[in-house]
């Protein structure tokens, strides 16, 4: 199954009846319809929006849909029975308004372009619907298909930076008993530092006090592990993985998932205690939030 972006693009036109429909799609958290209809085509818009919403779930969708004159009837000289209800309507005018500007040339011809011919308004009407369908079903087919490459695209991209935090994570697991065995050194060398300052080791028995030292020794390596980070974080990434592989209406899951990769990323800095962990922790962040910018564009 497809993975879909949000992002997408249509133009169709239907030469009989003379139709043009532009789909414009950006991502959104619901499915946000808005037309620009031209006006003998409003009766058509409930239809058209039933099919937006039966072929799509997310996104900021634009319809644009208008009647495409035909380019050789502006050619056309217009019809005397125009040019007589025309004479006809300026006179009733300047019976009311003597002061009334004749009309022009230019006004008469667009009028006349403008208005259908006598006898056939039923009939365009109904070619117009005919036509209006035809071009939506065009127009959706071609925007799915767009939305469909620009979602190709997205997994490409998700899928390297995948690859490159698990290239991170494989980096940082060799570095951590490393640095819990340093650390943990570190702290028995500073306890035995402070019994030494305050006397305490003359006064308490020496097992007893080396028992304590690699009990809080043994808390602090817990405190400073971030195995269970790492591996958490590689079980997100394998189900965003087989999230893009399988496809279909996938982006408020991702987005969930993201969420909690940048939850691991963050625990894994506030827990580092060498700074090549801190180096891993600051380089997935970045990449996570590659990630969380373009799925926001997935349905």
């Amino acid at each position: 199954m497809a993975v879909y972006s949000m992002t997408g693009y249509a133009s169709v036109v239907v030469s009989d009846p003379g139709l043009a429909l532009e789909l414009r799609s950006v991502n959104g958290r619901f499915l946000d319809l808005s037309f620009k209809v031209a006006d003998e085509l409003r009766h058509l818009e409930p239809a058209l929006r039933e099919a937006l919403t039966a072929a799509f779930k997310r996104g900021k969708i634009e319809v644009r849909l208008a009647v495409q004159r035909d380019r050789h009837r502006d050619a056309d000289a217009p019809s005397p029975d125009q040019l007589r209800q025309l004479a006809a309507l300026q006179a009733v005018v300047h019976g009311e308004l003597p002061q009334a500007a004749a009309l022009s040339v230019a006004e008469i011809l667009h009028w006349c372009r403008q208005a259908p011919a006598a006898g056939d308004s039923d009939a365009a009407t109904s070619g117009l619907s005919e036509g209006a369908r035809a071009a939506f079903a065009q127009g959706i087919a071609a925007l799915q298909e767009s939305r469909a490459r620009e979602g190709q695209k997205l997994v490409v991209m998700l899928l390297d930076r995948i690859g490159q935090l698990r290239t991170l994570a494989a980096q940082a697991a060799p570095l951590i008993p490393a640095v819990v065995q340093r650390q943990q050194t570190r702290f028995l060398e500073r306890w035995h530092e402070a019994l030494a300052h305050t006397g305490a080791a003359n006064t308490v028995p020496a097992q007893a006090l080396q028992e304590r030292a690699l009990n809080e020794a043994a808390a602090f390596a817990i405190r400073i592990d971030v195995a269970e980070e790492l591996s958490r974080l590689g079980a997100h990434l394998d189900e965003i993985e087989r999230l893009l592989h399988s496809g279909g209406e996938l982006g408020k899951r991702l987005d969930f998932l993201i969420q909690e990769l940048h939850r691991e990323a963050n625990t894994l800095g506030s827990k580092a205690a060498a700074l090549e962990l801190t180096n891993v922790s600051v380089e997935m962040k970045v990449l996570i939030e590659q990630m969380r910018e373009q799925v926001q564009n997935l349905e």
